[in-house]
């Protein structure tokens, strides 16, 4: 793995010739389209030329240089880790020594050992996943990260509701377990978040903003939800008007 790969912005320099991938028999039409886009992608040349496990590490990198989330000494945990590219990155940034890990991710699907972290093969629908992130932690974390989304049916709505599902619990498990000041990030999809999340997030942290980094496709339609400064575990009262709460999100 390759040093200084800590910085952000769009992928630049790559004046390598267009792939094109010819039409095979068996081949969809969208499979073949999705993999062009990827044979072609800055992004995902330059991952394998750094070093990360996916294009996705740069959407993390580009957003810590603009917020500066990740701070030397810090607890994570990464919500929906495979292939490892947040972690990769946490690691890195946070200073996680293999004798004392200070990133832990979960994710049902399989993950290379990534020194400095360790990674729990586990749902974290499941209800013993909670426990065992903070156990396995060792303690409350300073930053909840979440790249989570539903599997795509294709149906732009049920998706939407699916990932925003995720997000919601991801929240939910956010609120519960941060040290105050901490920060809480995952992925949704353009189209409104819900505005119970909204204000849920807003009764709990100093700062909500919506993000989409560089390195999210132009396409693409999703989206990064930020609240920053953990204010601690408050009573559930009546919700804000949910117009002021979305009034204060920012754009990058």
């Amino acid at each position: 793995m390759s040093t200084g790969r800590g910085t952000g912005g769009k992928a630049s320099g790559d004046r390598g010739l267009t792939v094109n991938v010819k039409k095979k028999r068996g081949l969809k039409a969208s499979s073949r389209a999705w993999l062009q886009r990827q044979l072609n992608d800055p992004y995902v040349r330059r991952a394998k030329a750094e070093g990360w496990r996916s294009r996705a590490a740069y959407k993390l990198i580009e957003i810590d240089d603009r917020y500066h989330l990740l701070k030397k000494g810090a607890r994570i945990v990464d919500l929906g880790a495979a292939p490892g590219g947040w972690c990769q990155v946490a690691v890195e940034r946070v200073g996680s020594p293999d004798d004392q890990v200070r990133v832990v991710g979960i994710d049902y699907l399989p993950v290379d050992p990534i020194p400095g972290s360790t990674i729990l093969l586990m749902d974290f629908l499941d209800e013993q996943a909670p426990g065992a992130l903070i156990e396995t932690l060792g303690g409350p974390p300073d930053i909840v990260l979440s790249d989570m989304a539903a599997p795509t049916t294709g149906h732009r709505r049920t998706d939407h509701l699916r990932t925003m599902h995720l997000c919601e619990v991801a929240a939910d498990f956010a609120i519960s377990v941060l040290k105050p000041g901490g920060h809480f990030l995952c992925k949704t999809f353009q189209g409104g978040t819900e505005g119970d999340l909204l204000a849920q997030l807003k009764r709990h942290f100093a700062a909500v903003h919506h993000v989409k980094p560089p390195a999210s496709r132009d396409g693409s339609v999703e989206l990064y939800l930020l609240a920053k400064g953990f204010k601690g575990r408050r009573d559930e009262g009546p919700g804000e008007d949910v117009d002021d709460a979305e009034a204060d999100f920012g754009q990058p």
